[in-house]
């Protein structure tokens, strides 16, 4: 009787665990390659049978390593995902705390490919022994390729209490696109409002899965549409995607190509990073480093790039907001309007076919 008293007395607030996913990268130049290991054998990334793409993942990797080194080398050593992720998941704990004062209420992160890996953060999620558990992939615009992928890794990890509630995406939450105003006219802002065109850039990703129903590319193009509209009409702005691998066609245009079309038109380019929201490899290497380069060549007038989203209050306050909305709902749902009835591999259909 006096146990069952201490434990209702420890639980009159209820309990909110909120997990947010990400990619994950190595945290020092050893962690490089069992980094892009992990990352290729995932079958949301090759999806051939486990005995091919087991030694394929790691021939992929002994292969980049090399280079992929020597890029972390020009941030440091490592890839900055990680700490900035914790920043944020901090600055959202903080936020929680208003807007759920009747709770108890902790923020955990999991990385897809490395360190804390899914598995390792549910046993910490386990052992706070949550009423709710909010899962909050860091990737606005769903893919079956990241946010599927981590919410799977997740489904297999998770053996602990809580009902489960799932933001699949949040491409239109009005935060986000907020903070990516806000960054966008301050870039702009800053350099003396030269002339360009905005361009919109988004991890990229092969047509053939776009074109099986992943609603990724629709949603982020709805992302830029929001952005632009805010922005208002005077904006010269395109949609394009980087970090293109591989052989096989991705969708496009990318953005080398982009740039490569203002140095033909005489004007200057502000890339605004609309997919990622912490800085890493892509943005501090590819956008600052690579394509700066690029448009140098092409004679591109001015090169801007808006920071990524960060702990932007904006940006938090929306996140926030998503966290408090998907208490109220069970199960897997966008946290803003849904994908057309096209898409099939859409966060929120697949989820209600894996219970995630």
């Amino acid at each position: 009787m006096g146990a069952k008293s201490d434990l209702a007395m420890s639980r009159v607030k209820p309990r909110i665990a909120i997990v947010l996913f990400n990619l994950g990268g190595p945290d020092g130049p050893k962690a490089v390659r069992p980094f892009l290991e992990n990352l290729f054998s995932d079958p949301a990334i090759i999806g051939a049978p486990w005995l091919i793409r087991r030694p394929l993942a790691a021939l992929i990797a002994r292969l980049r390593e090399r280079s992929a080194i020597a890029n972390y080398a020009l941030m440091g050593g490592g890839s900055p995902i990680v700490p900035e992720t914790e920043s944020q998941a901090n600055a959202l704990q903080t936020a929680l705390a208003i807007r759920l004062g009747e709770a108890e209420v902790e923020t955990f992160i999991a990385m897809r490919y490395w360190k804390p890996t899914s598995e390792e953060t549910a046993k910490r999620v386990a052992a706070f022994r949550p009423d709710h558990v909010v899962l909050a992939p860091l990737y606005p615009q769903y893919s079956t390729t990241t946010s599927g992928s981590s919410l799977e890794a997740w489904r297999k990890a998770y053996k602990g209490s809580g009902e489960t509630h799932t933001i699949c995406c949040w491409y239109d939450n009005p935060g986000l696109i907020d903070a990516h105003v806000s960054r966008i006219r301050r870039a702009w802002d800053d350099a003396g409002r030269p002339r360009v065109r905005l361009l919109f850039s988004a991890h990229g990703l092969p047509e053939q899965i776009a074109q099986s129903g992943d609603p990724y590319q629709w949603q982020i193009e709805a992302t830029c549409a929001a952005i632009a509209a805010q922005l208002g009409a005077d904006w010269d702005w395109q949609v394009c995607y980087q970090s293109r691998v591989g052989p096989l066609k991705w969708i496009g245009p990318s953005t080398p190509e982009a740039i490569e079309t203002a140095g033909k038109d005489d004007v200057g380019v502000l890339i605004d990073p609309v997919a990622f929201v912490s800085e890493h490899i892509e943005t501090l290497v590819e956008l600052d480093i690579d394509y700066a380069e690029l448009a140098a060549e092409c004679g591109v007038p001015v090169y801007l790039r808006a920071p990524v989203v960060g702990v932007d209050p904006a940006f938090i306050d929306g996140l926030a907001e998503a966290v408090s909305r998907a208490l109220g709902r069970k199960g897997r749902c966008p946290d803003g309007g849904p994908c057309p009835s096209s898409l099939a591999r859409c966060g929120r259909k697949v989820g209600s076919e894996t219970g995630a």
